[in-house]
Order: C-alpha cells, then structure tokens, then sequence
C-alpha cells in the first residue's frame, strides 16, 4: 500500500528527506526532494500530507536540496541554501524561511526543466470538464481566487503557479502543489474557509508573510488527469468592487498570455499556435472582484454556460 506524506511520523519523515529523499508526482513532472533541514519535515507533513510518496531511485524531472549552509553563521545566524541538480543560483537565505524556499527553488527549477510544455504563469482549476486558466500579475489576486475556487469543494486544483499546456494536444495538465497565499489573505481563506489546511506562517520573508494551502484529495488523485482549456479569466481584485466580467479583445487576451508565461518566446511557432488556438477556442474574461464569494458565484455562472453550449454573454 502507497503511504502518504501525512501518514509518516514526522521523525522518519526526517529522515527520509536527509538521506535519499521524498518522490513527490505533480502530474506534469515528477521532483525529488532532499533536505537536512529538521523543521523542513513538518512543513512537508502539512501541505503534501495527501501526496503519496514515490520511491526515490529512478527519473524525476528535477531533484532539488534544501541544505544548511556550514561555519559559524549556522550557530549565530543560521542559513539556508537551494539545490537544484547540485547547483546553488541563489543566495542563502534565514533558516526560518526553509518551506517558503523550497517552493520557490521548485518553481525555478521546473520553470527551467519542463521545457516540453508552453507554461504560463497562471492559476489552472477544472469543474465539469472545463479548464480555467486565470493568467495574472503579482498583486492581481490569483492565488486567493484558486484558493477560494478549491477550497469551496467546488474546483479541481490543476497548480497554482502554472498552466501547463501540451503543445500536442493543447490540453491542460496539473502541476500539483500547495497554494501559496501571502500577508492579508492567509487570513481571508482561514475565516471563510476554515476546513482549508494552511500550513504554517512564515513571516517578514522576502515577499512579506507567506502559508501555503495543501492540496485537497480529490485535486491529488486526480493529478494524471487532464483537461481541455474552455475559459480564460484575467482576475483583478479591487477592493470593494462588486464582482463583474468585462468583455477582452482576442488580440489583447493573446498578447496578456505570451506576456505572462515562462518560455513563450523559447518555443517559437508551437507555441504561437496553441496560443492562437486558445484565444480562437475558450470564453475570454476579465474578472474585477472585491468579494470572493461574489467571484466564485460568477465563475460559477461562466462554466455553466460553457457547459451547457449557451452563447458567450455578459450579464
């Protein structure tokens, strides 16, 4: 029987990490993890609880290390290091910040890997059939909406980060990891969801403080599975607006995906094509919201009418 990461005391956990690692499958990539950080472990056990561990020998897409940095800064000052495929390309940084760390080391590794998909940097959730994919710039509110999207029951987890496209099929696969929500709306997802697991709190970190939402189990067994994208949602949150869509122009919503994804321009000409094909083929909306329940309601609305064939509308 597959044990889960959450299943695992936390001193074997420990252990596991030190010596030759936890296999984790996203779906899209497999990563193996190595760390000698003791607090790490912990981590871990919370956001990947319903992840089931896979061997550490064999192919994974990338291997990263969580190391502690040697001398007398690790009595004094304790630092960190990440490694990926025994490369360090970046600098140390406080212990304290160990998760935070491991989850941005593993965006830039897979960013520079998986080079075989068109990844945008985009949030990706699936209902009835349909893939959404909310491409957004920092501050836009992208990772409270996924969240809030997920944790309604509601919506399938594809990544948080990534919309990872296939450039054969143009369908869209999960790239399965915690949701990382920053400052004032870890607090926003803990009040209005509060079955959601939220790691722990890392504070005053480079992007101010930072928790990470696991993944529910539905959205894990499901991580082999894809979807074809059928709606792009440009979210921009507005304090106190009412939740509204608003029409965007195909030659716009075409420019905002090259814009906002990792390796467009590396691709060339198939991945103009599957962008094209996306623009041609999905409803395009930008979403203003202020509330995440009116939001979910929208979006809610948008996939039915998808689903059901009606013609794209506005209400």
């Amino acid at each position: 029987m597959t044990e889960l990461v959450g299943d695992i005391p936390i001193p074997r956990l420990r252990e596991q990490l030190a010596d030759g690692g936890l296999g984790f499958d996203l779906g899209a990539a497999r990563v193996r993890v190595r760390s000698d950080v003791p607090q790490l472990a912990d981590a871990v056990s919370s956001v990947y609880r319903h992840f089931p561990i896979e061997k550490p020998e064999g192919f994974f897409d990338v291997t990263i290390e969580v190391q502690r940095v040697s001398g007398l800064r690790r009595h004094f000052h304790p630092q960190i290091r990440f490694v990926v495929d025994g490369d360090a390309p970046f600098e140390p940084f406080p212990a304290t910040v160990h998760l935070p760390l491991m989850e941005w080391g593993m965006n830039f590794a897979l960013t520079e890997r998986c080079l075989h998909y068109l990844l945008l940097h985009s949030g990706s959730v699936e209902r009835d059939g349909v893939g959404i994919v909310l491409p957004a710039i920092p501050g836009s509110g992208k990772s409270t909406l996924t969240a809030a999207l997920v944790s309604s029951g509601r919506y399938r987890l594809l990544s948080d980060e990534f919309g990872v496209l296939s450039l054969e099929s143009g369908r869209l696969l999960p790239m399965l990891r915690p949701i990382a929500l920053k400052n004032a709306s870890i607090d926003v997802i803990r009040r209005r969801f509060p079955d959601a697991v939220i790691g722990p709190v890392f504070l005053a970190t480079r992007k101010g403080d930072v928790a990470h939402v696991a993944p529910r189990p539905a959205s894990v067994e499901a991580r082999q599975r894809s979807v074809q994208p059928g709606i792009v949602l440009f979210p921009q949150f507005e304090a106190g607006a009412p939740a509204r869509l608003e029409t965007i122009d195909p030659t716009l919503a075409f420019s905002k995906l090259t814009v906002n994804s990792f390796n467009y321009e590396l691709l060339g000409a198939p991945a103009f094509d599957l962008v094209a094909r996306m623009v041609g083929s999905c409803t395009l909306r930008r979403l203003v919201f202020g509330n995440l329940g009116e939001a979910i309601d929208v979006i809610d609305r948008l996939v039915a009418d998808r689903v059901a064939g009606l013609p794209d509308r506005i209400d």
